[in-house]
């Protein structure tokens, strides 16, 4: 086990530690939007190592505990404008995984001379842990903090994001083993070399496909913020302006000569299929402006009474409802109460309703016609190329996984249509974003994001954001529009596309031999 490191001057050794707790919950908050400070996660875990350097099982539990609960209360507060009671246990909840990665770190993992590579890993196990299941909560994950480094993050087209975080944990544990060593006069390079050897060739690759060109057919879409507030996107007395909303920011839209317009989760205040008023302005829209139109709207099905679907409609410029995809990973407590007769009292503890929907069952790829012409040796040719896109609904691409199953039927792009105007003028909507940069990256394919109140863009291959929806500097409860060209690519399915999370794998079995290593050694010792 490490020996503790007396800090000097520091006073009472407990109030120190709470500092030093503290002073991580805050160094990782402010990574995160709205603060953006990414370069401050690549040290905020050092001060936790620390508060935990030495201390017993429980007490090093505890205070990775107190970190985590911290961190997450100054994250996803924003919860709080759905459910008070909800957001306690959520943060609660989820800074179980800093608890435990804070006992395994100071009891097992750090007995271990391979420590520099069983911390970052027992990190993304953990990680993909959280993030996997129906339960499945991948918010601010730690490399998701970087999304703004672009060097950093092009590794994510081969281990995920959760590359980026291994690699940010591997440093953090390199600066405190180093800082010990020299308190100790001892070696210190031995942990910073293996660190700034795998940031170079991290750097070295980043700046390598940054540099890549990709080219292609363009392809115009324009994303439509209708910024209809919460409370009044189901209200009876507010359907008909909701509508008037979209058909005037449409209209004005397809002046820019568009080959689709697309609207955000849910965007059509009813059923879409089944209220013939709603489809006919819907269809008459795509008809006169010549325009395909990706709409969200909820889904009945009319062979099984009381199925509803949270759903995502593409209609052709001739009014045709082309097809529809169901979204597949459905929030729980938020569309759905899972274990319902049981958990039934929830209802009570939130300020919005409950959705009864049901998940999907098809990973849909809707295909586009796109016409185009060309004057080659004074003769005007025409061609006709098939456009393949699928649409990630709400949080469906928080989901590495998720998205790359999409990503594997070889989609020229993704859609993330999505409604985060339940957290009102919050950090939520530029976390959420966060997300589908490394879903841009992982699979190097463009996303486009249209969400009821932003954040509205577009995101290249390379997870830059291109464009989006603004007014006055504000991107976030605004209504407009934007129009953006995506580059149809195509290029050959990255290893991350191909394998999934086969780092995170790895990560996991490395973490697993680090622990069954460091209680085989404990026991040597003891006998």
């Amino acid at each position: 086990m490490l020996r503790k490191v007396k800090v000097p001057g520091t006073g009472d050794r407990g109030s120190w530690v709470v500092f030093l707790v503290m002073l991580s919950a805050v160094l990782l908050i402010l990574a995160f939007p709205n603060f953006n400070l990414g370069f401050l996660a690549w040290i905020g875990l050092v001060p936790l190592f620390f508060a935990i350097d030495g201390k017993r099982p429980a007490h090093a539990f505890l205070l990775s505990y107190i970190t985590g609960v911290l961190f997450f209360l100054g994250t996803i507060y924003w919860l709080i404008h759905v459910t008070l009671p909800g957001m306690i246990v959520v943060a609660l909840y989820l800074a179980l995984y800093f608890g435990l990665f804070g006992l395994v770190s100071s009891l097992v993992v750090c007995r271990s001379s391979f420590v520099i590579l069983f911390v970052p890993a027992f990190w993304v196990a953990l990680e993909w842990l959280r993030a996997s299941g129906m339960f499945g909560f991948g918010w601010n994950l730690l490399g998701y903090s970087q999304s703004f480094t672009l060097p950093v993050i092009q590794i994510a087209d081969m281990t995920g994001v959760y590359g980026v975080s291994f690699l940010v944990v591997m440093v953090n544990a390199a600066i405190f083993l180093a800082i010990k060593a020299f308190r100790k006069r001892e070696g210190h390079g031995a942990y910073l070399v293996p660190a700034v050897l795998a940031l170079f060739l991290c750097l070295f690759y980043g700046f390598f496909r940054l540099n890549n060109i990709f080219a292609g057919q363009p392809f115009t879409v324009t994303v439509v913020q209708g910024n209809i507030p919460q409370e009044k996107k189901w209200d009876a007395q507010f359907r008909d302006r909701i509508i008037r909303t979209y058909e005037a920011l449409t209209r004005h839209a397809a002046e820019n000569k568009t080959d689709l317009i697309i609207w955000p989760e849910t965007s059509v205040p009813g059923f879409l299929e089944l209220e013939k008023d709603l489809y006919r302005t819907v269809r008459s829209l795509a008809v006169e402006t010549h325009t395909p139109l990706l709409v969200g709207a909820p889904r009945e099905d009319e062979k099984v009474e009381n199925d509803y679907y949270n759903s995502a409609y593409l209609i052709a410029d001739d009014g045709r409802i082309v097809a529809h995809y169901d979204k597949v990973h459905l929030v729980p407590f938020g569309e759905f109460i899972p274990f319902k007769n049981a958990l039934s009292f929830v209802n009570k503890f939130s300020t919005m309703p409950i959705g009864d929907f049901r998940p999907g069952g098809e990973y849909t790829v809707f295909t586009l016609p796109l016409r185009r012409e060309h004057i080659k040796d004074g003769i005007r040719r025409r061609f006709l190329k098939n456009v393949k896109f699928s649409c990630l609904v709400c949080f469906e691409d928080i989901f590495p996984d998720l998205t790359r199953r999409f990503a594997r039927q070889g989609v020229d792009l993704l859609v993330n249509i999505t409604n985060d105007a339940w957290f009102k003028k919050t950090n939520a909507a530029y976390q959420h974003a966060q997300c589908s940069v490394f879903r841009a990256v992982e699979n190097r394919v463009s996303v486009v994001r249209a969400a009821n109140t932003g954040l509205s863009c577009f995101i290249d291959q390379k997870g830059r954001v291109t464009a989006a929806v603004e007014e006055g500097g504000e991107r976030l409860f605004v209504s407009g529009f934007i129009v953006g060209e995506i580059i149809l690519t195509r290029p050959r399915p990255t290893l991350y596309t191909i394998y999934g999370d086969v780092f995170a794998y790895l990560c996991i079995l490395a973490a697993f031999i680090g622990v069954a290593s460091s209680f085989y050694n404990s026991r040597k010792r003891l006998g």
